[in-house]
């Protein structure tokens, strides 16, 4: 299977192809800051898949958006605190 070239990172799993992104791409697509992402990261709510060659924190994009969409509910939504999330997850 030849290369593809296009500027982010791919990944083979599960014969499927999975886009992994760095944090400020994670965080335009979730609407939110950076830092929310390094918080979650921090308090291990939001684990990430790999880094890249630089050293920068790798998401998988499909993981990352449902794993921010679940905190988020149970967050707004339910009302739950950081630590109670964390048991959760």
């Amino acid at each position: 299977m030849p290369k593809q070239r296009t500027g982010k990172k791919l990944t083979r799993l599960d014969s499927s192809i999975t886009r992994l992104v760095k944090i400020g791409e994670l965080a335009r697509l979730f609407s939110v800051l950076p830092s929310t992402i390094n918080f979650y990261t921090r308090e291990g709510l939001l684990p990430e898949d790999g880094r890249s060659q630089g050293g920068y924190r790798l998401y998988n994009v499909e993981k990352a958006m449902s794993r921010l969409r679940k905190i988020e509910h149970l967050q707004n939504k339910k009302r739950f605190t950081i630590e109670e999330i964390k048991k959760m997850l």
